[in-house]
């Protein structure tokens, strides 16, 4: 079996994917029921109440490096790992320029495939268009999965199947 350095990298984006929009449903096997319920976490940031500790588990199920690609930068080391029960995790660190990227590109899209140099990855994040994807398929040597999620939603079981099935190919 391949080590875990041959896997992909799993590029995490927080606000939009591990943190929706909306208010998570409170799913009924849940202690607090059911309904849509904002809970308090006891940190003063009320959005941090809509992270699932269930995507920690399922993301490390996957068995892949995963490197936060995120503005939050190192503090989400300190404030969402934690709330996932995910270990301190790499980060990608974003150029101090403020040149606009070509193509229509996301800023975020060149400066992943530097990070993850030529190895294969999967991206995850809510802002992922057809034109990160296009530039992606022609100027980037490995396979890579960009993985749009819904805002308003997080990640959800479908995201993790579609992820499951890009990996075992």
């Amino acid at each position: 079996m391949p080590g875990h350095t041959d896997r992909p990298l799993i590029f995490l984006d927080v606000d939009g994917t591990l943190i929706p929009f909306k208010v998570r449903p409170v799913l009924s096997d849940r202690p607090s029921g059911g309904g849509d319920v904002q809970p308090t976490n006891g940190t003063g940031n009320p959005l941090l109440d809509r992270l699932d500790p269930d995507d920690g588990r399922r993301l490390l199920a996957l068995g892949c490096p995963l490197v936060w690609a995120t503005t939050w930068m190192a503090e989400a080391n300190d404030v969402i790992a934690p709330g996932l029960g995910l270990p301190d995790l790499p980060v990608v660190e974003w150029p101090d320029d403020d040149v606009a990227p070509a193509h229509g590109l996301h800023w975020k899209t060149v400066c992943l495939t530097q990070w993850a140099a030529r190895r294969p990855f999967v991206w995850l994040d809510d802002e992922i268009a057809d034109a990160d994807r296009s530039w992606v398929a022609a100027h980037y040597p490995a396979r890579a999965l960009l993985h749009r999620i819904d805002p308003y939603i997080g990640l959800t079981e479908a995201d993790f199947s579609l992820i499951r099935r890009w990996l075992a190919r």
